[in-house]
This record gives C-alpha cells, sequence and structure tokens, in this order.
C-alpha cells in the first residue's frame, strides 16, 4: 500500500484494492480544520495516482461524519485573508479532486454530515447513510456562501427548487428525505452502513477496471461541466462573504462564551 501523505486527521487504510479514508476528529465529530481541510485537498490526487486502488470508502470515526466546521477555525479565516485564500483554493482541489478521481467513490455516512461533510456526500459516487444521520448545508445560517457545497452540486442530484430550499434554508436533510430526494442511494441501519459501503466498494472493485474506470468518467463529465461553470463565482462569493458583518456579529456570539464556545462547529 502506497503511503498518502495526508495529515494528522485522515487515517487511510487498505482492504485489497479498497482505501478506507476516516475523517479522524472524533472528539469534535470531526469537525473541519485547516490540517483536516489540506488532507483532503491532497488526497484524492493521491488516490488518483495509486495504480493499485480500486475504489474508495469515506467515512466518519467516532458518532459522525464530519459537523461541519469549527467556529474557531472560520474565526481565523475570517481574520486572515492569507489563510482564507489558501483554504479557498483548497475547496477547489477537493471539489475538482473527486470529480476527476478515477475510482469510484463510496461514502458511508455514519452520522451527521454538514457543511464540508455534506459537501463530501455530494461529490461521492455512491452514498449509504445511516438511519439516524442527516444532511444539512447551513453556510447561509451563519452568514456565509456555499463554495464547495449544496448550490453547486445538488441541482444535479435532485430538483433545482429542492436545492434551493435547503440551500437557502440551511435546515437539515434526514436520511429518508435524503433519500427520497435522490441525495443519497441507500439508507441502511446505523450499525452497517460501513459493512454495506465495503461491500459495494469490493463488487466494484472486482468489475474490469478499465470498463469502471471509464463509465465514471463519463458519467462525471456532466457534473464536471456544470461544477466548472459555477465554482470560481461560488468561490469569489464566499471569499467575499468571510468579510460581512452578519459573519462576524455570529462568530462574534458564538465564541463569546470563552473555550467551551470555540468548541462549537458551524460549517465546511
Amino acid at each position: 500500500m502506497s503511503a498518502f501523505e495526508v495529515g494528522p486527521h485522515i487515517q487511510v487504510d487498505a482492504e485489497g484494492p479498497v482505501r478506507v479514508v476516516r475523517l479522524d476528529r472524533p472528539e469534535q465529530l470531526n469537525a473541519t480544520n485547516h490540517e483536516l481541510h489540506a488532507g483532503l485537498a491532497g488526497l484524492f490526487p493521491q488516490i488518483d495516482a495509486d495504480d493499485e486502488v480500486r475504489a474508495v470508502v469515506i467515512t466518519g470515526n467516532g458518532r459522525a461524519f464530519s459537523a461541519g466546521g469549527d467556529f474557531s477555525y472560520l474565526d481565523e479565516l475570517a481574520r486572515d485573508p492569507v489563510l482564507r485564500r489558501q483554504t479557498l483554493a483548497h475547496g477547489r482541489q477537493i471539489v475538482t479532486g473527486m470529480i476527476a478521481c478515477r475510482v469510484p467513490v463510496i461514502a458511508a455516512v455514519n452520522g451527521p454530515a454538514v457543511g464540508l461533510g455534506c459537501s463530501l456526500v455530494a461529490l461521492s459516487d455512491i452514498v449509504y447513510m445511516a438511519e439516524s444521520a442527516h444532511l444539512a448545508d447551513p453556510h447561509v445560517m451563519v452568514g456565509l456562501v456555499a463554495a464547495d457545497g449544496g448550490p453547486i452540486t445538488w441541482p444535479l442530484l435532485t430538483s433545482l427548487q429542492l436545492a434551493k430550499e435547503y440551500a437557502l434554508t440551511g435546515e437539515r436533510i434526514p436520511a429518508r428525505r435524503a433519500a427520497e430526494i435522490g441525495l443519497v442511494n441507500h439508507v441502511v441501519p446505523d450499525d452497517e452502513v460501513l459493512d454495506q459501503a465495503l461491500a459495494c466498494a469490493g463488487k466494484i472493485a472486482a468489475l474490469p477496471r478499465g470498463a469502471v474506470e471509464d463509465t465514471k468518467r463519463i458519467l462525471n463529465l456532466h457534473l464536471e461541466r456544470a461544477v466548472l461553470a459555477t465554482l470560481d463565482f461560488a468561490l469569489a462569493a464566499e471569499d467575499r462573504s468571510f468579510g460581512s458583518v452578519e459573519l462576524r456579529a455570529n462568530l462574534d456570539r458564538l465564541l463569546g462564551g470563552g473555550d467551551g464556545g470555540r468548541e462549537k462547529r458551524a460549517k465546511r
């Protein structure tokens, strides 16, 4: 197995030709910080370049898939334009890297998938979701634009009207509802979600490699064209929104509780 450079908060394990990617900040519900975000940006090009890999399963350690972003990380991004530019570049790399990755990516959504977690689900090729889990893209609730989330991918997965509803309100989408509207493939018992995702990955990994990879590429050309038409505007809009008075007021309120407040999560 090739050793991937993914930083301290991502685990990559081999199960034959399948790679199991685990987001690994369980005490923070796998909320995003700079190291995790940067690790994801560099992960998928490495997977794509590894000839031994035939399929990927992505999941979270602990109780969550990813419960969004630490408010303290958002505060850093709002205050530091250099870090923000780097993070937005990483966001672009995550989106384009997942879309271009030659091997199928199967999400095992073991718990809440919020912000960036929700984006990872939307960019995966097949999604197994635990019955108790939910999706949410609450950027607007804190005053941010979603550059790498629902607005750029959901219109291809569900109706435009439903994409607007959930992107503009930030409301949670329970697992059953997510399956009904086409955002996930399968809703399964909580204790079966990883096993079922691994079984799917194993089945795909056993199929003729060239046929699988070219078929994925054909399908993802539709997604790639749609995403590239909107992504640069979305990233510029998110950059602007980090300077909004609404975001600053929300962060000041949410971080006002001292160290405990800095453990809260929002999005990304």
